[in-house]
């Protein structure tokens, strides 16, 4: 069965369950995202900086191809990343990942960060001291030339990632065309319940990534507290006859978020997926909200000195 949608303010259907592909290992994302389209996925949550485009468009365009699905049955996201913000390099940046998915449109591009780079052949552009080299360019002037991409029908919708409540509140405000979604890492070690009631209010779906914690990331050391291992998460999950994940899925669907596990394992990719014939109750809820741990995975730590960097307010 394909998974149920949410409405974006602009009438789109948005899977609430898709597949991230974010640290996904070269050679194996291609495989991953056609079991997962074989598994009912039809929303693939993919950027430029994760270098693997090419095959998620793989992936997709393979099962096109075997009449298991056409390319309206899927949801395709892709992300602006920090070296395009300068409004003349937008267009070409969302030309160049339509080229390596092989489509002709986007489902949903969003601005992946506030803060901006100076332009780079590298992700990551540095000088010689190892800092990052950043730029300046305003958010709003590069959502703006996000929103010619609209009018082109070259994506369906925009959005934003990783944006706090004043730039949210500040792209709202003046834009043409409302962002739908604001993508962010949202789990049991880092609730974002201000940010999601403000976003609700705006009328903008919270897309949570690393739902699961993300155990698999690069930088995680053996001191690291691990979320899928919590007793109480344990507990819950035995209660049901369902993993962890199933749990940490389904908790995010019951707040109303789009949600994106990424894993690139069949029967993982499957399990993920079975998250919909099951309710966790208020208490489990709240059980799940008492770990009473806040962590920040994906803290961009490097950029906490840009104007734009997001969480100085929790760094």
């Amino acid at each position: 069965m394909a998974a149920p949608t949410v409405t974006l303010n602009n009438g789109k259907q948005f899977p609430i369950v898709g597949l991230g592909t974010w640290n996904s290992p070269p050679g194996v994302v291609a495989q991953a995202v056609k079991d997962a389209i074989d598994a009912g996925y039809r929303h693939f949550d993919g950027a430029h900086v994760y270098e693997n485009e090419h095959e998620v468009g793989e992936g997709i365009n393979a099962k096109i191809a075997e009449g298991v699905i056409k390319r309206e049955d899927v949801f395709v996201t892709s992300k602006l990343w920090c070296t395009f913000h300068d409004p003349k390099d937008v267009r070409g940046a969302l030309e160049h990942t339509l080229k390596q998915l092989n489509l002709d449109y986007l489902d949903l591009y969003l601005m992946h960060w506030p803060i901006c780079y100076q332009k780079s052949t590298e992700l990551f552009p540095k000088n010689e001291a190892g800092e990052i080299l950043h730029a300046n360019f305003d958010i709003l002037d590069t959502y703006r030339a996000m929103e010619e991409l609209v009018d082109a029908g070259l994506t369906k919708s925009i959005g934003i990632s990783n944006f706090n409540i004043k730039q949210v509140e500040y792209i709202t405000k003046n834009a043409r065309i409302q962002p739908v979604t604001n993508q962010v890492e949202c789990n049991p070690y880092l609730l974002n319940k201000e940010l999601s009631d403000f976003c609700k209010s705006k009328n903008i779906v919270i897309t949570a990534y690393s739902p699961l914690g993300s155990p698999g990331r690069p930088w995680a050391t053996p001191d690291d507290r691990v979320l899928l291992k919590e007793p109480k998460l344990l507990e819950i999950a035995q209660k049901h006859n369902k993993t962890p994940a199933q749990i940490l899925i389904r908790y995010q669907i019951q707040r109303g978020h789009v949600v994106i596990p990424k894993s690139v394992t069949k029967d993982r990719i499957i399990s993920n997926f079975d998250v919909f014939n099951f309710t966790l109750s208020d208490s489990e809820i709240k059980d799940l909200e008492n770990f009473n741990y806040t962590e920040r995975i994906c803290s961009m730590s490097q950029d906490k000195h840009h104007p734009a960097y997001p969480f100085n307010d929790d760094a």
